[in-house]
């Protein structure tokens, strides 16, 4: 039976290459499945398959009306000599627990298991619809999204991508990944606000009617490289079944056997895509959401009530400072009983009045999550500690997770084996990293890059070549605006005046 995509808040059905190619719902509602498919082979069965074979098995049981044949083209397209490992995401077992390396990747992030694919998904699934207009990526990014969406996407034939990334908002290295970009079809724009602020304005465009007819006439189309696009979300259950398989394979864990998985939480796609799992019928015991400062969904599992009504804290995880979470949506509508009106009405409350509160009953079908989180100073003492103790450096964001998962596991007692989601390699964000190791690295001596040589002489890895590659690379983007600007820098860059 084909799986058809329905709206959180309504509307008609789509197909899965139809919710692909739009990105969001006509009323603003993000695409869910109409039902979460099981898994149709064994743990065993896939714990002998690569990384893209399993892929495979579990992306055609979502993206229904793409064939065989074109599904294992995107795959084989996706993941291939662009990760820097023949596994594309291995596991690292550190003090107890795995960790679960998404970023090997061309930008060192784990947007790459996703944004590797959704190019040949995107395209693919407009031939599948005869699609003749130029399709327009519109993204916001909290810092890795949009680097690792262009990279994807650059110098594909009809399409564009034009990222908004906060201008003070990243780490030195992820701004200079995407302001050095090339690509004809690529534009990248600093905006002067926070990561909400630009995601707020994608989203008022994809829902503003009026441009989508003037776009439509200039003959172009919006769509999506967010999280908020199931073609995103799709490829991030992959390596959840993965990594479980992988463990059962080597022995680590039993048939059957749970797990729990803790995530590094900003915008929720990742964290979504392992319960995703867990209802195909991966067995993940506690889903534990991990949040840094800014810890509004930690609020949110504590109490049921969603408030962005906060102060907008800048940390050493810029990609998880985010006070508005967008695929939580997805979370709303499945714990309301697929409920749209009660969903869109939650939505409608927190553009509003900034917050909202679910029900009781809506609250005790959360109990496959916890929520934590962890201050700057813990994720440094734990960056810190954990090199000194087994010499493994993991980037701020893991450490985010680390650290609340070794709370959870003090407070509960709950000795269940655990994967921990790292997201990013600590490359990335190399000061941060290396002043938690030692504050003397913190100090004016060392610029970005003799801490990245120097990082990798006590952790004794190689450079990445996403961040070698940066050395000498020429910044080929200056474009800013406001926050109430960014229509018009889209404009431009479409030639269609303003």
């Amino acid at each position: 039976m084909e799986l058809l995509y329905k709206s959180t808040r309504g509307g008609r059905t789509a197909t899965a290459s139809e919710a692909i190619l739009k990105g969001l719902s006509e009323d603003g509602g993000l695409f869910v499945p109409e039902r979460i498919p099981a898994l149709d082979k064994t743990f065993r069965e896939l714990g002998q398959m690569s990384y893209a074979e399993t892929a495979y098995e579990v992306m055609k049981l979502f993206l229904a009306d793409f064939t065989e044949e074109e599904l294992k083209s995107c795959i084989a397209g996706a993941y291939d000599e662009k990760f820097d490992t023949d596994v594309i995401a291995p596991l690292v077992e550190a003090e107890g627990v795995w960790f679960l390396e998404l970023f090997h990747g061309k930008t060192i992030a784990f947007k790459d298991m996703a944004l590797s694919i959704l190019p040949y998904l995107m395209i693919t699934a407009a031939k599948k619809n005869h699609v003749e207009k130029e399709i327009v990526i519109l993204t916001a990014t909290s810092g890795d999204t949009g680097k690792a969406a262009m990279a994807g996407f650059a110098d594909v034939p009809g399409t564009r991508i034009i990222v908004f990334y906060p201008k003070n908002g990243v780490s030195p290295i992820q701004e200079r990944q995407m302001l050095t970009q090339k690509g004809d079809n690529v534009l990248v724009v600093g905006i002067h606000g926070n990561f909400d602020d630009a995601q707020t304005g994608v989203k008022r465009m994809f829902s503003d009617r009026a441009l989508e007819e003037e776009l439509a006439r200039a003959g172009y189309q919006f769509s999506s490289a967010n999280s908020i696009n199931i073609g995103r979300l799709v490829p991030q259950i992959v390596y959840y079944v993965y990594a479980y398989c992988r463990l059962l394979a080597e022995g680590r864990i039993g048939d059957g056997e749970k797990i729990n998985v803790t995530v590094p939480t900003g915008n929720f796609g990742n964290i979504l895509a392992a319960y995703y799992a867990k209802l195909m019928g991966l067995p993940i015991g506690k889903l534990i959401c991990a949040s840094n400062e800014n810890r509004v969904l930690f609020d949110f599992f504590s109490t049921g009530e969603y408030d962005k009504n906060r102060e907008f804290i800048l940390t050493s995880s810029p990609s998880m400072d985010i006070l508005i979470s967008s695929n939580l949506e997805r979370l709303i509508y499945r714990v309301s009983g697929d409920d749209p009106v009660k969903t869109a009405q939650l939505m409608q409350a927190l553009s509003e009045k900034g917050s909202y509160e679910i029900t009781e009953e809506m609250r005790e079908r959360l109990s496959d999550f916890c929520g934590g989180y962890a201050q700057e100073a813990e994720c440094f003492e734990k960056i810190r500690s954990l090199y000194e103790d087994t010499g493994y450096v993991i980037d701020t964001h893991t450490a985010v997770a680390a650290a609340v998962y070794d709370r959870y596991r003090e407070e509960t007692g709950d000795e269940t084996p655990a994967v921990i989601a790292s997201t990013a390699s600590p490359f990335k964000f190399v000061r941060s990293v290396m002043t938690a190791i030692d504050p003397a690295y913190g100090g004016a001596d060392w610029d970005d890059f003799s801490l990245v040589d120097e990082l990798s002489r006590i952790a004794n890895v190689p450079v990445p070549a996403a961040v070698e590659e940066l050395r000498n690379a020429p910044v080929l983007h200056d474009t800013e605006c406001e926050k109430n600007g960014m229509e018009s820098v889209v404009k431009r860059f479409l030639g269609m005046g303003d």
